[in-house]
Order: C-alpha cells, then sequence, then structure tokens
C-alpha cells in the first residue's frame, strides 16, 4: 500500500469521527509517521500536530461505553 502523501494525511484528520476505528487509527499513525519526518515541510508538520493533537483531546473526552476502550 503507498503512503498518502502528507497533506491528504493532513486531511484524513478532519474523518477520524467519521471513519472505523482501524482506519482512524491507521490516520493517526500516518501523522504520527509525517511529524517525525524532517524532510516534510515544518509548516505543514505544526499543522498536522495541531490538527492531531486537538483530535486526541476529542477522543480523551468522548464518552466510552461498555467495553470499550480508548
Amino acid at each position: 500500500m503507498e503512503k498518502p502523501s502528507p497533506k491528504i494525511i493532513y486531511e484524513n484528520l478532519n474523518d477520524l469521527e467519521k471513519v472505523d476505528v482501524v482506519t482512524s487509527a491507521r490516520y493517526r499513525q500516518l501523522a504520527q509517521a509525517v511529524l517525525a519526518d524532517p524532510t516534510v515541510n515544518e509548516t505543514l508538520r505544526q499543522n498536522i500536530a495541531e490538527r492531531l493533537q486537538q483530535a486526541n483531546h476529542l477522543l480523551a473526552i468522548k464518552s466510552v461505553d461498555g467495553d470499550e476502550s480508548y
């Protein structure tokens, strides 16, 4: 599977609440890889970091039902 561009990864972070848990985890993993890649434009990495932080915050405050975990 080909890795999407950093811009696509950035856009995918908008869809974390719309996709299944596995896809959401994959999007987060790809975002982390971009953050660790010094060849990616610094501004784009900062934008991804901010969007990922917001998404992680929302996940942390999300109500968890029954046997779900986060």
